[in-house]
């Protein structure tokens, strides 16, 4: 039997608008209550999610929520965002539309502001322009999309986000491969059980996508549900974008700072702990920011080159960068000439 995932998705969270539906998923209670005193009650009992990406959100940003639902998190990221940010919610059900339109301007003259705006669609087909978005987040959606759609899904959010954005995405991912007849079962699919990744190819499938620092934030010891000994709860993932481009040489290098031995990253650069590691430019200012930064000492060099004047960098040299590329060539006889002529030296 194949079921139409879509068509079933749809009716489970047209009823969901319509009357709150305990069992759909498992909505996080961690969010500030401040962020909630102008969301009106139906708007919070409809909430569907499995966690709270608000935390990942700053002054601002624009945001792009998928599947944006009853739109509780996009009122909540208005707020943190502030007058200057935006916030875009994209759902493909027309009933979760409506009840959060309804409250649309209401919860605008609240604040004091308006910087929401809703829009219907597929979340794997985005009609958002290129790098526009600071940060994506989604909070129990991307299950629900269909199989063959995934692979698309991850490609759309790596072409819309900003260089440097970023995603915060909250879903529900099983310890094992969900079997076909549990895949087969329109309840359990748009209950956010069928359709849910593997929890090792939830991670991968952002790395195949292309992004990086791909990070485990939080993950639910106790599962959502249990069926047929398989078990399902809910994670939140953070991953970056803008690892694209040429790799300069401009003798920067980092000491990573323990505690493991080495560790590898996701263009497999390795690093040894405190041994300074030859990076180009461009990783050298990723590992400057989130998340790597308090994991590396950054060794800038001591005059650096212009980045118009760098050359390439050479991938298949030593790993380990010499403090004398880093100090330059002038660096020893500039110094043992000061020497020279300090007091101890006896020449002033």
């Amino acid at each position: 039997m194949k079921i139409d995932i879509e068509l079933a998705v749809k009716e489970r969270y047209a009823k969901g608008a319509h009357q709150k539906e305990e069992a759909l998923c498992c909505p996080a209670s961690s969010y500030n209550p401040k962020f909630l005193e102008v969301i009106p009650r139906e708007i919070i009992e409809k909430d569907y999610g499995c966690g709270d990406p608000s935390k990942y959100v700053k002054e601002g940003d624009v945001v792009l929520d998928l599947g944006s639902g009853a739109g509780k998190f996009c009122f909540i990221a208005s707020q943190i965002v502030g007058s200057k940010g935006k916030v875009i919610g994209i759902d493909f059900n027309p009933a979760m539309l409506a009840l959060a339109r309804k409250y649309q301007k209401e919860i605008g003259d609240r604040i004091g502001y308006h910087n929401v705006g809703f829009r219907r669609g597929r979340v794997q087909d985005l009609k958002v322009a290129d790098e526009s978005i600071d940060v994506i987040v989604s909070n129990c959606v991307l299950n629900l999309v269909r199989p063959e759609d995934k692979e698309k899904l991850f490609k759309e959010m790596h072409r819309v986000l900003k260089r440097g954005g970023r995603v915060a995405i909250s879903d529900i991912v099983s310890d094992e491969d969900v079997p076909m007849k549990l895949q087969e079962d329109p309840e359990l699919w748009s209950g956010c059980i069928s359709g849910a990744f593997r929890e090792d190819l939830f991670l991968a499938a952002f790395e195949a996508a292309g992004f990086y620092g791909i990070q485990i934030e939080s993950v639910a010891h106790e599962p959502f549900r249990v069926i047929e000994g398989i078990e399902f709860r809910s994670i939140t993932v953070t991953a970056y974008k803008g690892k694209e481009g040429p790799c300069l040489e401009r003798n920067h290098a980092v000491i990573y700072k323990g505690p493991w031995k080495q560790v590898e990253d996701d263009d497999k650069h390795v690093l040894k702990r405190g041994i300074r590691t030859a990076v180009c430019d461009k990783t050298y200012q990723i590992f400057s920011k989130k998340p790597y930064r308090d994991e590396v000492i950054l060794v800038p060099p001591r005059k650096e080159i212009p980045l118009d004047k760098a050359g390439l960098f050479d991938c298949s040299r030593s790993a380990v960068r010499d403090p004398r590329e880093t100090k330059g060539k002038a660096y020893r006889k500039t110094m043992t000439a000061r020497a020279a002529c300090s007091p101890e030296g006896g020449c002033c």
